[in-house]
């Protein structure tokens, strides 16, 4: 049974971003807005490990087929969405861990960090940093390919360094520093 994207971009996808339920939507969004800032184009669906696990098999199976590159899984409580992804495909997996409410996403972080040798899964923090990171990391990798993605990723460092150096929250004492 064929699953529809929550959204696709217009471009064939790069990324795949996928989480373990709608509710992940909230924190895997954070991913998505650093790939559309950054023009990498990607998929985003709900596919859960649990409730829907051959659906699961099929996707990892034929995402390298269809293009992708990068796959970013989402996933709170036992988290075994990133996992299981790996376990299925050789392209690299990013694992989000979602906040949870019983513990707040340690669960789901020690669950996706503590992969068995051989089945890595780059595991980032937990909540929207994660998600962020796991944008920009993604994008970091399409960009070891693609000189347009390299730029744009150097551009929004830049301009991320160039922020920070401007703020008024700078102590004195390193606002001279920037001038030396």
């Amino acid at each position: 049974m064929a699953k529809r994207p929550l959204s696709r971009k217009s471009s064939a996808p790069l990324v795949g971003i996928i989480m373990g339920s709608k509710s992940d939507l909230e924190t895997m969004r954070h991913a998505a807005d650093v790939l559309d800032e950054l023009r990498v184009p990607y998929e985003i669906l709900v596919v859960s490990a649990h409730r829907t696990p051959d659906w699961l098999f099929t996707y990892a199976q034929s995402a390298e087929i269809r293009g992708i590159k990068v796959i970013i899984a989402g996933a709170g409580g036992a988290a075994h969405l990133p996992g299981m992804t790996a376990s299925k495909t050789t392209l690299p997996v990013l694992g989000v861990p979602v906040e949870s409410r019983a513990l707040k996403g340690l669960d789901s972080l020690l669950s996706i960090a503590q992969m068995p040798a051989g089945i890595p899964v780059g595991t980032l923090a937990i909540g929207k940093a994660g998600a962020i990171n796991a944008g920009l990391l993604a994008a970091a990798i399409i960009a070891t390919a693609d000189p347009a993605t390299r730029r744009r990723l150097a551009a929004r460092r830049a301009a991320q360094t160039k922020s920070v150096m401007q703020s008024k929250d700078l102590k004195p004492d390193v606002k001279k520093l920037r001038n030396v």
